[in-house]
């Protein structure tokens, strides 16, 4: 198929003027972002990229889970269409690029293509999916793990907040709780702009990442059972402290990816202390456990560690527990055709790149079971994420929509 020629650019201006204009909705308070899923800055932001679309030409429609489907038409309707996106919503101090980089840069691959007068046979479609983050429905990356048929959709309406409040009941609540039937909207191929969220482009001064390989996990949530008591009068043989408990099995996970270098990760980073007063000896403790590896036997070995050790700590300390998983995908092997058209792109445009392995997991992880896909990514400064002082550049965010244009425009194919 034909390759776009290398002069073909995007308007990374008009990227940048929108990445920041979509930021005003659901603001942070240092400059971030908190756009959190199915809340009502969410319902706004989607509003806004709907209409964007729909200016752009392009006819939106909207999935039983609220996942939006924004198409450019090809000169052959009859195609599964060329998708491309990523989230819009964000943890609760998220920053201003983590997902929404990837919708908007693929928002920009359509305007350009308007910019340009081109047709491509395959159809396009800028793909919003709901709930990637997984901060208040778990587990992450829930709508597009129901497109791929990884979990179920009465399963999924099901998962509440920490309030109690139903994925169902909220997504229906702010109006977007589409008719089309999860999973049966087939893919030519999907590609996935992001920032790094970690350090390796911006340490080695290299403008794009081609992500070939993205690291499985496991989440597991923890609750231990002990006995509130008052922290001044209870002796300390006598308490059945599941603050301890969760001291002693965060220890372990460090231990345990410590042990699985350099293929591991794994820390806590949501925890709930009950009752939270400083002078109650904790009786209840609930957190979540986040292990990683590109290696399966790695991931597994790590946590059928973790859950054999865990319940020891909890004995010794007299402490109920309860593990259950609360969130899991596979090692990824994205498709060797896609990660090659967005190689070749990145040689071709002449931008510096190198092969990755993703640290994080991406709705990309779950479509890639379903079509051919691939992911690019840029830098972002020190390579902080899910953290509302993330940064990139204008010229890395142009860079890797660049990228992105050309791999989807070749794989959809220009008609002369």
């Amino acid at each position: 198929m034909a390759k776009p020629a290398d002069n073909l650019r995007i308007n990374g201006d008009r990227l940048w003027e929108t990445i920041h204009a979509i930021a005003e909705i659901g603001p942070g308070v240092r400059g971030g972002s908190n756009r959190q899923t199915l809340t009502d800055d969410d319902a706004e932001g989607r509003r806004l990229f709907q209409r964007w679309c729909e200016d752009a030409g392009m006819t939106v429609t909207v999935d039983q889970m609220g996942t939006m489907f924004a198409r450019r038409e090809g000169t052959d309707p009859s195609l599964p269409p060329v998708a491309v996106g990523s989230h819009l919503d964000t943890q609760p101090t998220g920053g201003r690029y983590d997902g929404v980089l990837g919708v908007l840069g693929a928002l920009e691959t359509v305007r350009t293509l308007n910019d340009l007068g081109l047709k491509t046979k395959y159809p396009i479609e800028v793909v919003n999916w709901t709930n990637e983050e997984g901060t208040r429905f778990a587990p992450a990356m829930l709508a597009s793990g129901v497109f791929a048929g990884m979990h179920e959709l009465d399963w999924a309406y099901d998962r509440k907040d920490h309030d109690g409040k139903r994925f169902g009941d909220e997504l229906e609540r702010i109006g977007f709780k589409g008719e089309e039937p999860v999973g049966q909207h087939p893919f030519h191929a999907f590609f996935e702009l992001h920032i790094e969220q970690g350090p390796i482009l911006e340490a080695e001064g290299l403008d794009i990442g081609v992500v070939t390989h993205g690291q499985g996990l496991w989440w597991l949530q923890v609750t231990l059972t002990g006995k509130e008591a008052h922290t001044g009068s209870t002796p300390m043989p006598l308490r059945k402290n599941a603050g301890l408990g969760f001291a002693r099995i965060a220890e372990l996970v460090q231990t345990v990816a410590m042990e699985n270098q350099p293929a591991a990760v794994g820390g806590i980073g949501h925890v709930d202390v009950y009752p939270n007063s400083r002078n109650v000896i904790p009786g209840k403790v609930v957190f979540t456990i986040d292990i990683r590896s590109p290696d399966q036997a790695t991931l597994d070995g790590m946590k059928a560690k973790i859950e054999a050790e865990a319940p020891k700590i909890a004995a010794d300390l007299g402490l109920g527990i309860e593990i259950e998983v609360a969130g899991h995908f596979d090692p990824v092997t994205f498709d060797e055709k896609c990660v090659a058209a967005v190689r070749d792109a990145a040689e071709r445009l002449g931008y510096s790149h190198r092969d990755l392995i993703s640290g994080a997991g991406h709705d990309a992880c779950w479509i890639n079971r379903v079509a051919p896909t691939a992911m690019v990514m840029c830098p972002c400064v020190d390579g902080l994420s899910h953290n509302e002082d993330e940064e990139i550049t204008k010229e890395w965010s142009t860079a890797g929509a660049e990228v992105l244009f050309h791999a989807v425009v070749e794989t959809a194919e220009i008609v002369e």
